[in-house]
């Protein structure tokens, strides 16, 4: 995505970074189904300017910190059971076209090393 930035002017890169950085982490991860804003913070901010830490005021504070904990550890067993369904159809996947092994011993090399040894 940085390539598509300073494809004009290459020598700009570091001030287009955090800019590349934000629209990276509004993005909707196809594994998670969120995006890593949302994973973190549990909302999916429009502008930088939503990150900015909010004001100590009494009408502002949340009165129930345990509501947004409980809600982040639910989003966050959520999108555990979302990587691990993704992660069971990637394996699927793979293992298509592979052949089933089973490993036999065989006694009759066994039987020709020791005859072997013993000639």
């Amino acid at each position: 995505m940085l390539r598509c930035f300073i494809s004009g002017n290459p020598r700009v890169w570091e001030n287009l970074l955090p800019h590349d950085d934000f629209a990276y982490n509004r993005v909707v991860n196809s594994t998670t189904a969120h995006s890593p804003f949302e994973v973190v913070y549990g909302f999916n901010p429009l502008t930088p300017l939503d990150l900015l830490p909010i004001p100590i005021l009494d009408e502002v504070l949340c009165n129930d910190g345990f509501e947004k904990t409980s809600f982040i550890k639910d989003l966050h067993n959520h999108i555990k059971m979302q990587i691990e369904k993704k992660v069971g159809k990637y394996v699927e996947t793979a293992n298509q076209m592979r052949k089933a092994l089973i490993f036999v011993p065989s006694r009759t090399r066994a039987l020709t090393k020791s005859r072997s040894k013993s000639t």
